[in-house]
């Protein structure tokens, strides 16, 4: 898994087994983080002329290959039966039909042997659906347990159940936005949130922010950078604000928002809390005060791999050919088994 803060690749190895319902049995994980060079080169993959993408797809599924064949090796593990491969986001614009993640499923199958399951959205956005999110089914037959699910990593999501499906949807942007702006103070990350603890709110920022027609639709689209930059960072841009106190206001916005839409559908259920802001302490601390609901943050294999654990879910249930994308999610006209599968012959 790869994914919008470009901070590096998540790798899960994961046993799944089903007996009554699915079980999962995590066995290995490992973080590798994107030297200056790949963080760059996806940063500005969007920019790129169709030669370059083309390489770059070709070489992030040799760098994705080369970072299994060694967690393999490093933990001493057997060969899977597959290998789940999101890929790393570069163009995502359902309304036009577009979605792009880089990471050729074919150069990964073959350079390390298993067979791939990569390209899980672009079936769903063919169909009329949003493409996202698509971790809400792992929430459904994995974590049920709990009245809802939130992420918190490049932006925002929760998914919950309502009215007999479940339902899903971004909320706002995280760390897509308080990642950069912490690297303007040499910091890759607002660590524990202590930036934001002590900086101060820029109330003309958070108002416009609040304001943004997005935060007002009743059913709201999937998330992604082409947003970012036409409606959410020129109002960041004009603030005068110090970038301490721009990550202030940032990181209130997204408590706002986020306790909202968690207070309107959650209730006072527990709601499980993973990806990278799960460990800003000030921002959770901020969720627990602004919510009714329980802010449950697990421990921290589940915190930083779930979207791993459930990409790997999604390819078993594309391989046994069940419904891997809900369309009671997504928006599309149908359930889908998304995804391609790359056999080693």
């Amino acid at each position: 898994m790869s994914g919008t803060s470009l901070d590096g690749l998540d790798l899960c190895y994961v046993n799944f087994s089903f007996h009554d319902k699915w079980h999962f049995e995590i066995v290995a994980t490992e973080f590798i983080p994107y030297d200056e060079k790949w963080r760059l080169s996806l940063a500005n993959a969007h920019s790129s002329e169709k030669t370059q993408l083309d390489s770059l797809h070709q070489n992030f599924g040799a760098f994705t290959s080369t970072c299994v064949n060694h967690f393999l090796q490093t933990n001493n593990l057997e060969k899977p039966d597959i290998v789940c491969s999101h890929g790393h986001t570069v163009f995502h614009d359902p309304a036009n039909g577009i979605t792009l993640q880089v990471g050729d499923g074919e150069i990964i199958a073959r350079k390390t042997g298993i067979t791939c399951v990569s390209d899980f959205r672009t079936e769903d956005v063919s169909l009329g659906g949003q493409g996202a999110p698509l971790v809400p089914i792992g929430d459904e037959l994995l974590f049920s347990d709990y009245e809802a699910c939130l992420n918190l990593g490049g932006f925002s999501n929760i998914s919950f159940r309502e009215s007999g499906e479940r339902r899903a949807f971004d909320i706002c942007p995280v760390n897509i936005i308080l990642n950069p702006l912490a690297n303007l103070l040499g910091k890759d990350f607002d660590k524990g949130g202590e930036i934001a603890r002590n900086g101060n709110i820029d109330l003309h920022l958070f108002s416009k922010l609040n304001d943004l027609p997005l935060y007002s639709t009743s059913t709201r689209p999937s998330l992604a950078r082409e947003w970012i930059e036409q409606s959410f960072m020129p109002l960041v841009e004009k603030s005068g604000a110090s970038t301490e106190d721009k990550i202030a206001t940032l990181t209130e916005h997204a408590a706002q928002q986020i306790a909202s839409v968690i207070n309107q559908r959650a209730k006072r259920g527990k709601v499980l809390t993973t990806g990278g802001g799960a460990k800003n302490k000030f921002l959770i601390e901020r969720l627990i005060v602004l919510s009714e609901a329980e802010i449950i943050v697990p421990k921290d294999e589940i915190v930083d791999f779930k979207e791993a654990l459930i990409f790997g879910f999604l390819g078993v249930l594309k391989v046994q050919n069940q419904t891997n994308v809900l369309r009671s999610v997504t928006g599309s006209s149908r359930d889908s088994n998304s995804g391609t599968i790359n056999i080693v012959f």
